[in-house]
């Protein structure tokens, strides 16, 4: 039982994306949560909004789980590299040096550690 969410086009650089979505890799919810509400680091706001979302995605898809006695966890947590805007930055003796804005996608799945409860069949 997992549930999923994205964020697109964040206007940070991967790398920058990647120290904080290491931070809260694997961890329970409640404490990532926790974790991502004092970091001062600036990727922090978004992922902590993305994985409210993702939360709110799985209690949608589970209506008559309760979030409290599922024991969430960050199943997956991953940054890929979006879009980059070129800009050019004058530079000495009529020159122009090119910089790289970057933006990431960010992608965060979150699963209950309780093992489904598979229906038995009987084919007779």
């Amino acid at each position: 039982m997992e549930a999923i969410a994205k964020l697109r086009n964040v206007p940070t650089s991967p790398q920058k994306m990647r120290i904080v979505a290491d931070m809260v890799r694997g961890q329970k919810v409640s404490k990532a949560l926790g974790i991502l509400k004092f970091e001062p680091k600036v990727g922090a706001q978004a992922i902590e909004k993305l994985l409210l979302s993702a939360v709110s995605n799985w209690q949608n898809k589970h209506v008559d789980a309760k979030i409290e006695e599922s024991d969430l966890f960050i199943k997956t947590i991953f940054v890929d590299g979006g879009s980059s805007i070129k800009r050019l930055r004058p530079a000495p003796q009529g020159r122009g040096h090119r910089i790289l804005k970057r933006s990431n996608h960010i992608t965060i799945v979150v699963a209950s550690s309780e093992a489904p409860i598979l229906a038995e069949t009987t084919a007779e």
